[in-house]
């Protein structure tokens, strides 16, 4: 099912100002697409709209075409999964999973049918017979998740479904919510602040901040192309650095004066109207390179190096105090308290307007 919000707004009783605005979105059947931002950003409100559990103060929320702002949640069509589980303790995992099925009176063929089929799916037919306190939270969730599957509703909603986990059960958890996904073809609409939730389960990510879109889209856009400065920092481990600057007869310069790079053609375009105006450089941790025959380069103080393997993150400091950020190959060699000279992929930079934000080229 393709879910559209135009438009969309939310003011609460006995508040000013609007908590969310001017929310346009296009959600296509079977996306998985997950609804991305800090805490207080106004991404479960959303959800909850969605889900009728929330009125929508302005605008239309559609549904295939069908407009149902004022349709009951239990006429909707869609099945949502919480982040406690909301488990019904004192039943056995099977009556959870046909509790939704039983209520509306569904035939017991049916409902053993659609309990064992979710179970087999979600391999926890062993725990059919035994309560929630006797199973682990990884299998909790899973009954969850087979509690909105018996429904086959049209689109699944899901509130940080995997915060409550341990780090490796959510890592393996991610991996089977893509798979069943897949296998279900159900529009999914997920609520996370974890980005590497985002990043690995989503096919589109909505990225909030203070009740408003800041980028929509697919995860390379939003790691190659982020639309500002705050989705540049918050998309990304290490977070991307940001350098802030002007443009002066065609390089950049930083404003302490220690970083000064040419820009490739194809961002000099751009920033011919910026010429003399401030702006902000960004770059990933693991687009510096090495200062050895390097063109524009600046020195650093190595202060902390974490060794992670593969990689070694660096955590330095410009002669002004500036913190970088940078990413090297784990067999390179680097000590703390070492002074190093790096330089720019100057294909990977990013750039951005200092007073608005925004994305430059």
């Amino acid at each position: 099912m393709k879910v559209v919000l135009k438009n969309i707004g939310k003011k609460y009783e006995g508040r000013e100002e609007f908590t969310l605005k001017n929310i346009n979105l296009e959600i296509e059947a079977k996306d998985f697409c997950v609804i991305l931002g800090p805490s207080g950003c106004g991404k479960t409100t959303l959800l909850r709209m969605i889900a009728g559990l929330n009125s929508i103060t302005e605008g239309d929320l559609l549904f295939n075409d069908k407009r149902v702002n004022k349709v009951d949640p239990k006429d909707r069509d869609i099945a949502m999964v919480f982040q406690s589980y909301a488990l019904y303790p004192h039943m056995t995992v099977y009556d959870n999973m046909a509790f939704s099925l039983a209520m509306r009176k569904e035939r017991k063929q049916i409902i053993h049918e659609r309990v064992m089929e979710a179970a087999e799916v979600l391999q926890i037919k062993e725990y059919l017979y035994s309560k929630p306190s006797d199973i682990s939270g990884g299998q909790r969730q899973r009954v969850a998740l087979g509690r909105a599957m018996v429904r086959k509703p049209k689109v699944f909603l899901m509130d940080e479904p995997l915060s409550n986990l341990d780090a490796k059960l959510r890592e393996h958890m991610r991996v089977e919510l893509v798979r069943l996904h897949k296998k279900l073809g159900t529009t999914s609409i997920y609520v996370t602040h974890d980005q590497t939730e985002a990043m690995t389960m989503a096919s589109k990510i909505v990225l909030m901040n203070e009740g408003k879109i800041q980028q929509a889209g697919k995860p390379e856009e939003f790691y190659n192309s982020p639309s500002n400065i705050f989705v540049a920092k918050f998309i990304g481990s290490p977070t991307m650095n940001i350098i802030n600057g002007i443009i002066k007869d065609g390089k950049f310069i930083s404003e302490d004066e220690i970083i000064k790079v040419t820009p490739s053609e194809k961002d000099l375009k751009f920033l011919k109207l910026y010429e003399g105006k401030s702006v902000s450089l960004g770059i990933r941790s693991e687009r510096f390179e090495s200062g050895a025959h390097h063109k524009d380069t600046f020195a650093c103080t190595i202060d902390v190096v974490e060794m992670l393997g593969k990689e070694k993150i660096l955590y330095a400091r410009l002669d002004s105090n500036k913190e970088l950020v940078i990413s090297m190959p784990g067999h390179y060699e680097y000590g703390e308290g070492e002074k190093h000279n790096f330089g720019f992929d100057v294909d990977a930079l990013h750039f951005f307007d200092s007073e608005t934000g925004e994305r430059i080229n």
